[in-house]
Formats: structure tokens, C-alpha cells, sequence
């Protein structure tokens, strides 16, 4: 952690959360909720190349969560992707295949914020729709600890890295094009 920032017990903030995202918190057992931290910061710096360079973190502990659309046969299903700042998911490839969709792109931003119930470069894992599959890359969950959104742009929460593969609708997977 770096000492830029004033990481603390998400009870203790709970206004630094999106409604989903402190609902999830606080379903999670005592021991996982004790390791969960959350930091105040400039919604201005939210997105991770900004927020890392401004607060001293390395870009290789901040983990990125991306909504995308699947489509197949007319139908559209909601996924989360999360990977490692540094790392960059095969979405068109491997994601594409392991979700059975014939196309596969971003979420518009409007229905990404509409979905969740966060702000757009804050969406985190955390407080997700139940039926959403969270693909969650492996290297994420073997870093100790990584940064992620709160479901705000105002700050941002430090996890375990093994909590986000934890996460109920959790799959961990190689996301990443070797």
C-alpha cells in the first residue's frame, strides 16, 4: 500500500461505495471484510493510468473490471472481464469462445452504469448482478493485493487479489493472449 493514500475499513465510509458494492461488502464473511480497504481520491484520477501515476502505485497492482455485451442469436448477456492494469484480456478470443457468443464487445456506457448501478471508471467486481459470469484472470487473483473501483469514481478499494477470484460468479481463467 502506499502512503499517499488513507486506506481504511470500508464501514468506516461506507459513502466511498456504490450501493452494490457496499451491499457486497457487507455480505462477506468477517475475515474477507477485515481484509478490504477503501481510499478517498480525485474522481478526476479514476482512470488507472492517472490514479496510479498521481497516488504511487504500480500499475501491475491495480486490476481493471470491464463490462461487456455478449451476442448470440439475437440475445444479449451481460459479463464482468477483470484483468491486471498491465495485461490486456483476448475479449475477441478466448473471452468471445468461453461465453458461446457469435459477437462480443464493450457495453456502452449507458447501459454498463445502468446494469450495475455504478459509475462508469469505477465499476468493480464487487456488487455486480448475481447472474453476470465474473472472468476473472488469473495473474489477478495471484497478486497479493490490487487495487480495483469501489463503484465510484471518488476512490477505490485494495483487496486480496485471491478475493476477486472468491467472488460469487467467479471464474478464473488465462484471459490474457500469450
Amino acid at each position: 500500500m502506499t502512503d499517499a493514500l488513507d486506506w481504511t475499513r470500508p464501514d468506516e465510509h461506507p459513502d466511498w461505495l456504490a450501493e452494490p458494492t457496499r451491499a457486497a461488502l457487507a455480505g462477506l464473511g468477517e475475515r474477507d471484510r477485515e481484509r478490504v480497504r477503501v481510499a478517498e481520491i480525485d474522481p478526476e484520477l479514476a482512470d488507472t493510468a492517472a490514479f496510479c501515476e498521481r497516488y504511487g502505485m504500480p500499475l501491475e497492482t491495480s486490476a481493471n473490471c470491464v463490462v461487456l455485451a455478449a451476442k448470440r442469436g439475437g440475445e444479449v448477456t451481460y459479463a464482468a472481464c477483470m484483468v491486471l492494469a498491465t495485461q490486456r484480456a483476448d475479449v475477441n478470443g478466448m473471452v468471445r469462445r468461453h461465453l458461446g457468443a457469435r459477437k462480443i464487445s464493450f457495453a456502452p456506457m449507458d447501459e454498463a452504469t445502468g446494469l450495475t448501478g455504478m459509475e462508469y471508471g469505477g465499476i468493480t467486481p464487487f456488487g455486480l448482478p448475481a447472474r453476470w459470469p465474473v472472468l476473472v484472470d488469473k495473474a489477478v487473483v495471484d497478486t497479493p493485493s490490487v487495487v480495483v473501483g469501489s463503484g465510484l469514481r471518488r476512490s477505490k478499494l485494495y483487496v486480496p487479489g485471491s478475493l476477486v477470484g472468491e467472488l460469487a460468479g467467479a471464474e478464473v481463467l488465462s484471459l490474457v493472449k500469450e
